[in-house]
C-alpha cells in the first residue's frame, strides 16, 4: 500500500492510516476531522466553482442587456438546474435542449475531486462517505435552487420545475461522476477482477466512439465552411458587438450537441429539428433556430453523393474489428469481445445523444431517434467489425497481442514492458491475459523444444520467460583492483581506518575465438 498523502493533497488516506496505527479501523459512523474536511471539499468545491461561473455569466448578461438585478437569484438557480440538464419552463416555453459542455466540465471536476479524495484500496465506509458527500452537497444546493425559483416566479417568467425530475437528474449525473472517479482511482483492483474480454471490449469501444465523434466534428466544420454565407446571415440580425458575442458563445456551448447530432447523420438515422429533419437520403424542410452552429444544416434536397458518408462508420467498424483481433482472443466462431465492444460503444453514444437532445419551445424536439440510433451504431460497429476481424485473423494477425494487464497500458499499450513475475505466476495458464504476448512466428526457441504446435510453444514460453538456446560456457576474466587509501580530514593518509577495505571487481567477458566451442576442441 502506498504511503499516506500530505495534508495539502486532500485524501481519505490520512484518516485511515492514523486509525490503523491506533490499532482499530474506524466504523462507518465515525468521522475524524481530517476526513470531514476532505468530504466537505468533495461535496461543495466543484459546486462552488460552478455557481461562481454562473453568477459571473448572469451578471454579465444582465449588465449588457441594461436590466436591473431583480431576477439575479432566479437566473442563478435556473443556471444551476440547466447545468444538470433539468428542463426549464420559461413562461409557456419548455427548454429541454440544454448545452452539454457545462455539464461535462462540472462532472469532470466532480470526478477529479473524487479521484483525489479516495485511496487505491478504500474501505466500504470510505466509499459510503465519499458517495454520500459527492451527492449530498449538490442535492442540497438543488433544493435551495428549487425554493429560489418558486420565490422568483413573481418577478421573472420562470416556473419551478418538477422537484422529482430535478433531484433525479442531479443524483444521476453526480453519482455517475463520483463512481467514474472511484473506478479510475481503483482501476488496478477493478481490472484484475474483470474478464479480459471486457477489458479488450472497453478499449476497442472507446477508440471507436472517439473516431466517430472526430469524424462528426470534421463533417460539422466542413458543413459550416460550405454554408459560410448562411452563418453570416445569422449574424445579420444582431445589433452591436454584444449580440455577436452572445451568439458566438451560445454556438460554442452547443457545439458538442451538434457534434453528437453529426454522428446521427453519419450512421444513417439522421437528425430531427422539430418538423424538419435531415438524413443521408432525405431532407425535410422546416423552421430551425437561428444559431450560427445550426447554419450547417442543409435546406435543399438530399444529394446522391451524401451516401459516401456511410463509408465513415463502415471504416470505423472495420478498423475496430482489426483492433479486436489484435488485442483480444476473438476468433470467427466466438467474437465475444467484438460484440461487447459494439454494445458498449452503442450505449455510450446513445447516452450522449440523450443528453444532447431535448424540447425547444415551438420548434419541438431536436436530436436523434434514440432506439433507431442505438441499433444503427451497434450494427455499424458489429457487422463491418466482424468483417475486419475475419480479415485480420486470415491475413494480418494470427495470434493476438493482448493488452498489458496493468490498466495504464490501455492508454498506450505499445509502451508495456515485459513483466517476468507476471509470467512466472501464471505459468499454468496457456490463455492468460499476457502483458505483451508474442506472435507465434516470433516465439524464441526453448531448451529442448520439440513442440510443433504453436500453442504448446506458447505454454512453454510461460514456463521459461527468458530462456535462451544452450551455448558454450564462455570463460570469464576477473581483475581485482585495490582502492587507494582515503585521506582523512586532517590531511595524512588514513592508515588505520576503521572502515573495511573496499575492493572493486571488474568482470570482463573474454572473446571466444571463431570455431571454439568452449569444450577445448
Amino acid at each position: 500500500m502506498s504511503s499516506p498523502r500530505t495534508s495539502s493533497n486532500h485524501s481519505l488516506r490520512g484518516a485511515r492510516k492514523s486509525s490503523a496505527r491506533s490499532g482499530d479501523e474506524p466504523g462507518f459512523l465515525s468521522l475524524p476531522p481530517d476526513r470531514a474536511r476532505v468530504l466537505l471539499f468533495v461535496a461543495f468545491r466543484p459546486a462552488a466553482f460552478a455557481l461562481a461561473a454562473i453568477v459571473v455569466t448572469m451578471l454579465a448578461t444582465l449588465f449588457t442587456a441594461g436590466s436591473d438585478l431583480t431576477g439575479l437569484s432566479g437566473a442563478v438557480a435556473a443556471g444551476w438546474l440547466a447545468v444538470h440538464q433539468v428542463p426549464l419552463l420559461i413562461g409557456t416555453t419548455t427548454v429541454g435542449l440544454l448545452p452539454v459542455l457545462p455539464t461535462a466540465l462540472l462532472l469532470g471536476a466532480a470526478a477529479r475531486e473524487a479521484v483525489a479524495a479516495t485511496d487505491t484500496e478504500p474501505t466500504r465506509a470510505e466509499l459510503g462517505w465519499l458517495c454520500g458527500a459527492a451527492v449530498g452537497g449538490p442535492l442540497l444546493i438543488t433544493a435551495v435552487c428549487l425554493a429560489v425559483t418558486e420565490d422568483a416566479s413573481g418577478s421573472i417568467a420562470l416556473q419551478r420545475p418538477n422537484p422529482l425530475t430535478a433531484f433525479g437528474w442531479v443524483l444521476l449525473l453526480q453519482l455517475t461522476a463520483v463512481l467514474c472517479g472511484i473506478a479510475f482511482r481503483c482501476r488496478e483492483r477493478i481490472f484484475e477482477g474483470l474478464p479480459y474480454d471486457v477489458i479488450a471490449a472497453a478499449y476497442v469501444a472507446s477508440r471507436a466512439v472517439l473516431r466517430l465523434l472526430a469524424a462528426a466534428a470534421i463533417l460539422l466544420v466542413l458543413a459550416l465552411l460550405v454554408s459560410w454565407s448562411r452563418v453570416g446571415e445569422t449574424y445579420g440580425s444582431t445589433d452591436g458587438f454584444v449580440d455577436v458575442l452572445g451568439l458566438t458563445l451560445l454556438s460554442l456551448l452547443y457545439l458538442p450537441n451538434a457534434v453528437v447530432a453529426g454522428v446521427g447523420m453519419l450512421v444513417g438515422p439522421g437528425v430531427q429539428f422539430g418538423d424538419a429533419s435531415i438524413g443521408v437520403f432525405t431532407v425535410v424542410g422546416g423552421p430551425i433556430p437561428a444559431v450560427p452552429v445550426l447554419a450547417a444544416v442543409p435546406t435543399g434536397p438530399a444529394v446522391l453523393w451524401w451516401a459516401v458518408l456511410l463509408l465513415v462508420p463502415a471504416a470505423v467498424g472495420v478498423y475496430g474489428g482489426v483492433e479486436s483481433a489484435r488485442v483480444s482472443y476473438d476468433r470467427p466462431g466466438a467474437p465475444w469481445a467484438l460484440l461487447a465492444a459494439a454494445g458498449l460503444g452503442s450505449a455510450a453514444l446513445t447516452a450522449l445523444a440523450a443528453l444532447s437532445g431535448g424540447e425547444l419551445g415551438n420548434f419541438g424536439r431536436l436530436g436523434v431517434e434514440l432506439p433507431v440510433f442505438a441499433l444503427a451504431v451497434f450494427a455499424w460497429l458489429a457487422i463491418p467489425g466482424y468483417a475486419g476481424l475475419l480479415f485480420a485473423r486470415t491475413f494480418v494477425v494470427s495470434f493476438p497481442t493482448p493488452l498489458m494487464r496493468h490498466p495504464d497500458a490501455l492508454f498506450d499499450p505499445d509502451e508495456a514492458d515485459y513483466d517476468e513475475e507476471y509470467y512466472a505466476d501464471r505459468a499454468d495458464t496457456v490463455r492468460a491475459p499476457a502483458d505483451r504476448a508474442l506472435p507465434f512466428g516470433r516465439l524464441p526457441e526453448l531448451p529442448g523444444d520439440t513442440a510443433a504446435d504453436p500453442a504448446d510453444r506458447y505454454a512453454g514460453l510461460l514456463d521459461h520467460p527468458h530462456a535462451e538456446p544452450p551455448g558454450p560456457e564462455r570463460p570469464l576474466e576477473a581483475e581485482v583492483i585495490e582502492e587507494q587509501p582515503r585521506r582523512s580530514d586532517s590531511g595524512p593518509l588514513a592508515a588505520a581506518d576503521s572502515t573495511p577495505e573496499i575492493v572493486d571487481v571488474e568482470v570482463v567477458e573474454q572473446d571466444v575465438p571463431d570455431g571454439d566451442t568452449g569444450d577445448g576442441r
